[in-house]
């Protein structure tokens, strides 16, 4: 056992009390993390559906919606296993709760020891699988000690938290080598996991690009289109806070006065806050949830509804990525791209690092320096249709490009299963 999972155990116990004053401080703004704390900390929880079941771990929205594709492949493979999904957020949650309505959904309980052995005892799950970068020192041990193989899928490490994370190498390392296998998005993610213990490391590409936008959604992104008129739609898409206001500046100053701007923040908690930043700016709002057609006047459409960000992006002529303009390392840039649109994102992308690189190089992406380039490219951008023509292109070619990660992380789950004796067809 490694000799900093002791002393990270018990700060895990001392933490409980102030893991639970940021669920009361976060539930001021959304009070769905008061709920379901029994599952959080593994206490009076109720019996499982299911043992023994496959089960995916994905921290939120992003992470569940790109093991989409990833489970039923799964599931085509060991259709008589059943689902266990867990997640660390509410949106995470109520995302699953959508797109896996026969899967039994839960919160994962935070990493305390007490807590991951109640957890594992009590569903036992046949098979695990961890979405990205989730890396729990006591869960994966857990699981080792159990003979319950873990696997990291879709796994992904930038440069700065390999940095964070060989600061506590003597705890991570060992928690990786304890790992099933690893299936790395790129060869630089693999060559950065490895280096901080992974064995097994195998490159097998990003889920994201498998992902299918959903009919219903691109649908209701053509019916948000004829909402618009005539006009140009620029749809700046899981913006953080601190760039709203960066962009509604921009746009004041150097935007396209005849377009229309779609911000659609990425934590719901914020839609009340970014109407009142634009309702301070004098820009005529209005918002998705008040259901009813876009007036001509308006310049901003407050997409404050969830699970809809394709279809926002279905309506874009142009789409902004956020998380990008600060440094926070960006968002999904695959979904507009999917739906063929042309996309732009500022200088912080270290989440999606080989994505953006490979979205720049097909010609379907454009980098922008700050808010300011932004507004003066989206206008430049709207003025010529054969350079737009041209990104929608690329960007459908560079999206399907890029597909099958589902199946190789697949047959590399097999293969490493069948290399430990363990099969899941019987």
């Amino acid at each position: 056992m490694s000799f900093w999972r002791s002393p990270y155990s018990a700060l895990w116990r001392l933490l409980s009390p102030l893991a639970k004053a940021y669920l009361r401080r976060r539930a001021r703004r959304s009070p769905a993390y008061l709920e379901h704390w029994d599952e959080r900390f593994s206490t009076r929880t109720k019996p499982p559906r299911h043992k023994n079941a496959l089960w995916i771990h994905a921290v939120s929205v992003g992470e569940t919606r790109a093991a989409l594709p990833l489970v039923a492949e799964l599931r085509r493979r060991w259709p008589q296993l059943p689902l266990l999904l867990t997640q660390m957020t509410p949106t995470g949650r109520a995302t699953a709760l959508d797109l896996y309505p026969d899967a039994e959904v839960r919160y994962l309980p935070y990493d305390s020891r007490e807590a991951v052995q109640r957890f594992l005892d009590l569903y036992q799950p046949r098979v695990g699988i961890l979405m990205e970068t989730e890396i729990w020192p006591n869960l994966i041990h857990g699981c080792a000690e159990r003979d319950i193989p873990l696997f990291l899928a879709n796994a992904r490490l930038s440069e700065k938290s390999l940095r964070g994370y060989r600061r506590v190498s003597g705890l991570i390392s060992p928690a990786l080598g304890c790992l099933a296998g690893v299936a790395a998005q790129s060869t630089d993610d693999a060559a950065r996991l490895s280096s901080l213990g992974a064995d097994n490391v195998q490159v097998c590409g990003n889920t994201k690009f498998d992902f299918v936008p959903p009919a219903d959604k691109v649908e209701l992104g053509r019916a948000f289109r004829e909402a618009a008129g005539t006009r140009k739609v620029v749809v700046c898409g899981s913006t953080r806070e601190g760039e709203e206001a960066l962009i509604l500046d921009a746009w004041a100053a150097y935007g396209p006065s005849d377009a229309l701007l779609v911000l659609v923040p990425r934590h719901p908690e914020r839609f009340g806050a970014v109407a009142a930043l634009v309702a301070e700016r004098g820009f005529a709002l209005q918002r998705r949830s008040e259901g009813v057609a876009i007036d001509r006047q308006i310049r901003v459409w407050l997409g404050d509804s969830m699970g809809e960000l394709f279809a926002y992006y279905a309506m874009a002529d142009l789409a902004f990525v956020g998380g990008s303009l600060l440094p926070l390392g960006g968002q999904n840039l695959i979904e507009p791209a999917s739906v063929g649109v042309p996309v732009l994102f500022g200088p912080s992308m270290f989440n999606f690092a080989e994505a953006s690189r490979l979205a720049l190089a097909a010609g379907a992406a454009r980098e922008v320096a700050d808010a300011t380039a932004l507004a003066e490219t989206c206008r430049t951008l709207l003025d010529d249709d054969a350079g737009r023509q041209a990104m929608h292109e690329a960007a459908l070619a560079f999206s399907r490009s890029h597909q099958g990660a589902c199946a190789r992380i697949a047959d590399y789950v097999e293969e490493r299963l069948a290399a430990q004796g363990v099969s899941l067809r019987r």
